[in-house]
């Protein structure tokens, strides 16, 4: 078994939670609370690796992360 490391970017909106995998295009999910969406996502990537490793896909990774809150007045 191999053991990959990912980002994953969690935002909060007024429905819950939403989050996704910004080096695994399209993995993404949702969840009603902050541990249930960190669960979702987990099982999104895992289930997302499984199917690129079955069709012979490269695994991306990032070499570093840098997020940034950034206000912008408009």
């Amino acid at each position: 078994m191999s053991t990959y490391k990912f980002s994953v970017v969690i935002e909060k909106d007024s429905e819950g939670y939403f989050a996704f995998c910004p080096e695994l295009e399209g993995c993404y999910t949702q969840g009603d609370t902050y541990e249930e969406v960190l669960e979702n996502i987990k099982d999104a990537i895992r289930l997302h690796i499984e199917d690129r490793i079955e069709s012979g896909e490269e695994i991306p990774q990032a070499d570093a992360v840098s997020l940034t809150l950034m206000e912008v007045a408009v």
